[in-house]
């Protein structure tokens, strides 16, 4: 065992013991040893999840980051093969320069193959592309039972669909087979517009979402009264012409944790006001690199630091479509009465493509996702944003909760006992005894 490891957002706080493992081969005999100890584990890739859904229930995880090794490439189809410690950040490194592109990717380059997989992430491109499992071809499973499993579409069907999206319930995922999107170049080609009031946004989605790969907007999560729902709205699509080159921008480093979190009331509000008003009142062209585009925040090495040593919650919900716009805007003003949320606010609308996955996110709606700085007042606007989502039939991301409820997480998500009927007996998380016991 090594360091101790967290999740993304710091809270809870309950460090984990790593057992790590180096070679695939060595995982049926790792996870034994560790079941053998402790009697129930998790797999954990590179942290980026953001509650309790990466946290073993004993505190000892199975640490796959070391499994960092491609096995095959086929860049006439644009399939791979790599191992699940392999992060997208990799991926992108070797694809790009020869044409090809992540199908699906969430907001930050640094989550592992084995994470993208057991949260079926998704990204700008939902309403196009769907979520990552749409673009899964195959993986490999390590299970305490069963042993070895291939699974696909076509083989072990319904372990394949409980695994994406399953949180690393279902087994060991060693070894994973991706279909990337072709690509001319590395850069995106957007166009930038911001917005005084909810209803635009609304309305700048409706027009506009389904000509570009992919859509998103910041909201100002402290605007009220007139103001309240603007923001800046944001579609690309991958240039048509330019160099397939992979030029990872500077970094900025946050070297230590405050004692507390500079996000803050007044921090914030003059933020984004900044922010909104350095942005055009009518639509603008512009190319933008990948990374500053897909992951702005990927940018600044440790950001989860500037929240303080209590850590961070990230409250992400989605929608239905027929309720979006009431409840939206219910949610934002609960938010602005409330003084806090983040500087990276995002809203975006997902599409109706369904995932393979049996626990899948995303549903046909808007998601609205901000970071709230950890403190003893959270309970109370949670309570408040649950209470919107629960009415309007919408539900909350497990890969980025901390406080969910388990009636709200039991109706929101009916195949759970299903998942639960598959479930690794050895593999248990803090979240899933939470939300299930």
């Amino acid at each position: 065992m090594t360091d101790l490891l967290k999740s993304w957002g710091r809270y809870p706080n309950f460090p984990q013991a790593s057992n790590p493992c180096y070679w695939r081969n060595d995982a049926p005999g790792l996870l034994a040893n560790v079941v053998a100890q402790y009697q129930t584990t998790l797999p954990y890739g590179n942290g980026r999840s953001y509650g309790d859904s990466c946290m073993a229930l004993t505190d000892q995880v199975i640490a796959t980051r070391s499994m960092n090794k491609f096995l095959r490439f086929d860049w006439v189809t644009g399939v791979i093969v790599a191992e699940a410690g392999v992060t997208l950040a990799e991926i992108l490194c070797v694809a790009i320069p020869k044409g090809w592109f992540l199908s699906v990717t969430p907001g930050t380059q640094f989550a592992t193959v084995g994470g993208a997989i057991a949260n079926d992430v998704h990204g700008k491109n939902h309403h196009k592309k769907g979520t990552f499992g749409n673009h899964l071809l195959s993986f490999d499973l390590i299970r305490s039972d069963n042993g070895y499993m291939h699974c696909s579409p076509s083989e072990n069907v319904e372990m394949f669909s409980a695994t994406i999206g399953g949180l690393g319930l279902t087994g060991l995922i060693t070894v994973a087979e991706i279909q990337l999107t072709p690509i001319n170049s590395s850069f995106i080609d957007s166009h930038v517009v911001r917005f005084g009031k909810l209803k635009e946004f609304f309305d700048l989605s409706a027009g506009l979402d389904h000509k570009h790969e992919y859509s998103v907007a910041w909201i100002d999560c402290l605007a009220s009264g007139s103001n309240m729902g603007r923001g800046v709205y944001i579609v690309g699509d991958h240039a048509q012409y330019g160099s397939l080159s992979v030029n990872p921008s500077n970094k900025v480093n946050i070297p230590l944790t405050p004692p507390i979190s500079v996000v803050n009331n007044y921090s914030l509000r003059a933020f984004n006001e900044l922010y909104w008003r350095a942005h055009p009142r009518n639509t603008k062209q512009q190319r933008n690199s990948y990374e500053s585009f897909f992951y702005p925040l990927d940018r600044i090495n440790n950001w989860n630091r500037i929240y303080g040593r209590r850590g961070f919650q990230q409250y992400q919900c989605v929608i239905p479509d027929e309720n979006s716009e009431m409840a939206i805007a219910d949610l934002l003003r609960s938010i602005a009465n409330h003084g806090q949320g983040s500087f990276l606010a995002v809203l975006k609308r997902c599409g109706d493509i369904q995932s393979p996955g049996l626990m899948s996110f995303p549903l046909p709606g808007t998601s609205l996702a901000l970071d709230f700085p950890q403190n003893l007042k959270l309970n109370k606007l949670f309570n408040q944003l649950d209470e919107i989502v629960r009415l309007s039939g919408g539900r909350l991301y497990p890969a980025k909760d901390a406080h969910m409820k388990g009636a709200d997480f039991r109706k929101a998500y009916p195949e759970w006992e299903r998942l639960e009927s598959m479930r690794d007996p050895t593999l248990v998380s803090r979240f899933w005894q939470r939300v299930t016991k």
